[in-house]
């Protein structure tokens, strides 16, 4: 099967991962839009992909040529039509939200036209839920990517029911021209990283809870034991524990069992505002930048 060429590619959201997802694809060598409906959080993005490529070229990671290619096929957008307008793929990076995807979804796949795959980075939320939503589901697939997007080589490909071979082609080979290692799974609820780590991070919350360990000789144990580069506490400060709080309640609806019932202690932390790295506190505490 002939894969279609891919020149161009829009980022919706301007985030952490909208930013890490804009850099890795303008890295790759496709024209990137990074659309955000704030343009000062816009800015941001673009600020943060100056200054990660900069510090790759500072640690010999990245070179000169590299950041100033990546550079020069980067652009922002604040109008969303205006940022999907004739581009061959379309990656949603919003919030987790089913409705708010949704509604940024129908207005892109409008915008892009008949044969721009629409792809969704979502985490947990169902691929098939929102193809069906679109106007050709056979188009829509999940690319799943890990915070942070630059260094982290796993990219999970969700396929939704309605997932054409040709659209799980392409996403295939924009992950291997990211430099990206991909996984196929199929449309279930958490997929497969989501689910494992999920049970991962609850039991490791009731483990603190119930004062087994502190957060730092629970890290400890599976970085050493089991070879993980994070413990899953650390993780959790990374990835904010609202929003795994909002993984976790959404796995328990929908599989049940007690593996995926979000702790006391989870619930009580992210009422405090202890989201993690992005307030300065969350299992660890973090120094704030000024």
């Amino acid at each position: 099967m002939e894969i279609r060429d891919i020149r161009s590619v829009a980022v919706l959201g301007a985030g952490t991962m909208g930013a890490g997802i804009a850099q890795v694809s303008a890295m790759a060598g496709f024209r990137t839009l990074l659309y955000d409906v704030d343009a000062e959080r816009a800015e941001a993005g673009l600020s943060r992909i100056r200054s990660e490529l900069a510090k790759g070229v500072e640690r010999g990671k990245v070179e000169a040529a590299t950041r100033d290619r990546a550079l020069a096929a980067l652009e922002i957008r604040t109008a969303l039509p205006g940022a999907c307008d004739g581009v061959d793929l379309v990656i949603e990076a919003v919030p987790e939200d089913l409705a708010l995807k949704i509604s940024v979804l129908r207005e892109a796949a409008e915008a892009a036209g008949p044969d721009a795959v629409i792809a969704s980075n979502t985490s947990a939320l169902s691929l098939t839920e929102i193809a069906q939503a679109l106007p050709d589901p056979s188009r829509v697939v999940g690319m799943h990517f890990f915070n942070p997007v630059p260094r982290m080589k796993l990219l999970e490909i969700v396929r939704a029911y309605q997932t054409s071979e040709e659209t799980l082609a392409v996403a295939r080979h924009v992950a291997e021209r990211m430099g990206k290692e991909a996984i196929v799974v199929q449309d279930v609820p958490g997929f497969a990283s989501s689910r494992l780590g999920i049970a991962l991070g609850m039991e490791a919350i009731r483990m603190v809870e119930s004062g087994v360990a502190s957060p730092e000789e629970i890290d400890k144990a599976m970085k050493l034991g089991y070879g993980h580069p994070m413990g899953p506490l650390e993780l959790t400060d990374l990835v904010g524990l609202d929003v795994r709080l909002a993984i976790a309640e959404h796995l328990h609806r929908e599989l049940g069992g007690t593996q995926f019932q979000p702790p006391q202690l989870l619930k009580r932390m992210v009422k405090a505002g202890k989201l993690g790295r992005k307030t300065g506190e969350g299992f660890y505490k973090y120094p704030q930048k000024n």
